[in-house]
């Protein structure tokens, strides 16, 4: 007589599915909530790169560099809310020469509810910088 260590019939599958399931579902709700986390910090990154792209452009307006720098923290304080983001999280830096306006927007996400979900998975970086340049003059 042949002594069996489980006691499972070998045609019966009853509860394979929930098994493979309880195998999948960590990976497969890691890999959702990854999609969610980066892709809402993707947006978050687009959105300050339309804001330091749009604040240069506002910029060009200024006849010196004191209305340049006016200029573009005006239309970003007002564009900020229309994209979703805060304008107390925003820094903006604004750089006038003679040749170039290079606006620099630092945009902190640090305390926002995407990053909680970040805790358990590689966090993309708290602080999402973007730079966007517009020269001034013949080309």
């Amino acid at each position: 007589m042949r002594r069996r260590l489980f006691f499972i019939h070998s045609g019966d599958r009853r509860g394979v599915a929930a098994l493979e399931f309880a195998m999948v579902a960590p990976l497969l709700i890691l890999m959702m909530l990854g999609m969610v986390v980066y892709g809402g910090w993707f947006w978050m990154a687009h959105s300050v790169q339309s804001l330091a792209s749009e604040g240069a452009r506002a910029a060009i307006a200024g006849l010196d560099p004191a209305e340049r720098e006016t200029l573009a923290h005006g239309f970003i304080g007002v564009q900020v809310g229309d994209l979703g983001l805060r304008a107390d999280r925003a820094a903006v830096e604004v750089e006038s020469t003679a040749v170039l306006i290079r606006v620099n927007v630092a945009y902190d996400i640090s305390d926002h509810p995407l990053m909680a979900l970040a805790a358990i998975m590689p966090a993309p970086p708290r602080i999402i910088r973007r730079t966007a340049v517009v020269r001034i003059g013949g080309y």
